[in-house]
């Protein structure tokens, strides 16, 4: 008999071909396998001792057509098992290669494959000397992307508006397909439509993204890439951390201004915990699983605990095996309220009311200022050796930025006086009365502190806000 796997590879044994090879020789039907070379029926070491394992269990003799081993002796077994490692190292080496090679041409901008996103279609184009595919502006998708990025941007319309808008206005989607919230939204979170300029880099500075490109060439004529980075463990939108940012050779037709309105919509959309299942627990929505980066939610049992944290991504038809561990929440509720006092202890003079938008504009203007030192530094670096038109240009340019430099440092010295909003209450005061809070209020706390906690094999993960 002859078993084939065509278009399989040998890194792992999920192969059809020999599944049904395993299951005759456990029936007792082949008494010896034959390969043209060892490599061709595994290149794991896990994998083949398994293998030959059940081979002798059912004294089932292995001989390899280019390679000699007689594996009834010491030698010939120890023989073929360095030849297996050899072969796993070098498919690991090779998969190394082509990872690397993907994200080598990601960084230079090359067209890497994928659906066509919806207000471009592709042309041919030459990057570095190499033949390539870019994206080209469709006008009347271009028109319809502009028209709900303009709408989301205006806080009185939510998805659904814009959906029932579009379809009231018989404003077809030109693909196709029906316009649902969904895809609106997905739409809204891709720099792909954005005219990238510095204040796109520095929201994805702030969200832990890695930027390949400097800030410098973030002037607002090129759109960007988003790619899932080597070391991401979540495909979600929403977590950026890991991700990385390239700029794509084509233009974008969205404002940084509309576009960083309508992102960071998403982003607080995202992060809201006002939903049914948040009422179990004032931590829900900031607890994410360590392993897929989908939320923990709340699970009751009639156990002496009552209420556990689970993957919603794991049981059922979930692809997730879980955080690895037990979650407690009254457990988990009580080390966090612990660290929180913690941190407030470590910000000794924090008295800031909860105002999420406030400390938003804040943290940008910081990052503002961080970014236009930055530039002022690298410019004054230029000055020895250049010429007088370089030079020039750099005292205009410094100009310009040590007076954006102290305008910043003015508005960051003035406090905020905004009087708070009526029940607000300083975070010293919500920490000391923690015992009789209402629930609603213990969220707000937990908004104003915590950005993300992430929990996996046993291991947590504070990301905070303050």
């Amino acid at each position: 008999m002859e078993y084939t796997d065509k278009g399989f590879s040998g890194k792992d044994t999920n192969r059809p071909g020999f599944e049904k090879m395993m299951q005759d020789i456990r029936a007792g039907r082949i008494g010896r396998v034959i390969v043209y070379k060892l490599d061709r029926i595994s290149r794991s070491i896990l994998d083949f001792a398994n293998m030959m394992e059940i081979f002798q269990n059912y004294h089932v003799e292995f001989v390899s057509s280019t390679e000699k081993f007689d594996t009834s002796t010491p030698i010939g077994r120890a023989m073929l098992n360095i030849c297996i490692v050899f072969a796993q190292l070098e498919r690991e080496t090779i998969q190394k290669r082509v990872t690397d090679a993907y994200y080598a041409r990601c960084k230079r901008g090359f067209y890497m494959g994928g659906r066509i996103p919806y207000g471009y279609r592709l042309t041919d184009t030459v990057i570095d000397n190499v033949q390539t595919s870019m994206y080209e502006e469709v006008p009347q998708e271009s028109e319809q992307l502009k028209l709900i990025y303009s709408m989301y941007a205006d806080t009185d319309n939510s998805l659904g508006d814009i959906v029932r808008y579009l379809n009231g206005h018989q404003i077809k989607n030109l693909r196709g397909a029906d316009w649902n919230t969904a895809r609106i939204s997905e739409m809204l979170c891709n720099p792909i439509y954005v005219e990238a300029d510095i204040d796109v880099y520095r929201f994805f500075q702030s969200q832990g993204a890695a930027i390949y490109n400097p800030a410098a060439d973030f002037t607002g004529g090129n759109a960007c890439y988003l790619y899932r980075g080597p070391r991401s463990d979540t495909r979600k939108q929403s977590d950026l951390s890991d991700k990385e940012i390239v700029l794509a050779p084509h233009k974008g037709f969205i404002s940084s201004e509309t576009w960083l309105a309508c992102r960071m919509r998403c982003l607080n959309n995202r992060q809201s915990t006002k939903t049914c299942k948040a009422k179990h627990s004032w931590l829900a929505g900031k607890v994410k699983c360590g392993r897929c980066g989908y939320a923990l939610t709340i699970r009751r049992a009639k156990t002496k605990w009552g209420r556990y944290f689970v993957c919603s991504r794991s049981g059922g038809q979930g692809s997730c095996r879980g955080a690895g561990c037990t979650i407690y929440a009254d457990v988990l509720e009580e080390y966090m309220m612990s660290a929180i006092r913690e941190r407030l202890a470590e910000l000794q003079e924090l008295s800031c009311v909860i105002e999420t938008g406030e400390m938003q504009k804040n943290s940008l203007k910081k990052l503002r200022l961080t970014e236009t030192e930055k530039e002022i530094e690298g410019l004054l670096s230029r000055v020895p050796g250049a010429g007088s038109v370089l030079l020039k240009y750099i005292d205009e340019r410094v100009s310009e930025l040590d007076k954006k430099r102290r305008d910043l440092q003015e508005e960051l010295a003035v406090p905020d006086r905004t009087p708070p909003k009526d029940g607000a209450k300083p975070l010293t005061d919500y920490i000391k009365a923690w015992e009789t809070l209402p629930f609603e209020a213990r969220q707000a706390v937990a908004d104003a502190f915590i950005k993300v906690i992430r929990i996996a094999d046993g291991k947590m993960e504070i990301l905070w806000n303050v």
